[in-house]
């Protein structure tokens, strides 16, 4: 038998578990994590200083996935995974920070999942489901903290320069 308890509290809870874990989903997935210097493709220099043929762009890089615009493609950025494999991934402290970052968002999603049943029910096992996922989510925000941290730490420069940004003369 399932008896509805709704309260104020519970509702902003859910909601706001479920909008911290997709945005913690979308900012994981997002190439936007270093953003280059801007470039602008076909520059040509006039008596008044530099005049660009084409739009400037600025590359960009995440976790596992950039931003490059092709110079075969006239107004087309390409963005995918620059790793194929997770052993490509540019540094060992970013392959950590997509594992701790990873397993704090599937904490995430499962307390986001979970919260949707506390309007039913509001124990389990005698345990109050407030309280697990409360801890579930100081785990959760714990990893998270960590794997920012290990991102900071991570760039490996001979690779970053070929994969990434530091080029300034395009």
């Amino acid at each position: 038998m399932c008896h509805v308890i709704v309260t104020c509290r519970s509702m902003l809870w859910t909601l706001l578990s479920i909008v911290a874990a997709f945005g913690e989903l979308i900012a994981f997935m997002s190439t936007d994590w270093l953003v280059g210097f801007p470039r602008t493709p076909d520059a040509v220099f006039g008596p008044h200083g530099a005049t660009t043929a084409g739009e400037a762009y600025r590359p960009t890089l995440g976790i596992y996935g950039r931003c490059i615009k092709l110079p075969h493609l006239h107004r087309g950025i390409l963005c995918g995974p620059y790793a194929v494999h997770f052993g490509e991934i540019a540094s060992g402290f970013w392959q950590a920070t997509s594992i701790f970052l990873a397993t704090g968002i599937l904490l995430l999603c499962a307390v986001a999942f979970i919260s949707v049943f506390t309007m039913c029910f509001q124990s389990i096992m005698k345990k109050s489901i407030f309280n697990v996922c409360g801890l579930l989510q100081g785990i959760a925000g714990f990893y998270l903290k960590v794997g920012v941290c290990l991102f900071g730490v991570g760039p490996n420069r001979k690779k970053m320069h070929v994969t990434i940004l530091k080029d300034r003369t395009q």
